[in-house]
């Protein structure tokens, strides 16, 4: 159950996130509604993280998904290793 929370809360970040940035920071996005933004690693030029393409430009759902894997993986060698609330 704590991994499904963790990534719940991963999640959820990255759905409030560009949309308050969006809305507050004046950071322009192709599309800043979560339900929609995902789907632009499938367009021609891909996904600007931030809408800025000097950042991490993603056009590999297979490369975004790796990513992500390691650095839950990477969170939880911490945990188990000791890292706060480790055991």
């Amino acid at each position: 159950e704590l991994i499904h929370a963790r990534w719940a809360m991963l999640g959820a970040l990255g759905c409030i996130t560009p949309e308050l940035l969006s809305k507050f920071g004046g950071v322009e996005f192709g599309e800043s509604v979560w339900w929609k933004a995902g789907a632009q690693i499938f367009a021609d030029d891909g996904l600007n993280y931030l809408g800025n393409p000097s950042l991490i430009h993603a056009q590999s759902i297979i490369y975004t998904l790796a990513a992500q894997v390691v650095l839950m993986g990477l969170a939880e060698a911490y945990r188990v290793n000791g890292g706060p609330l480790g055991e």
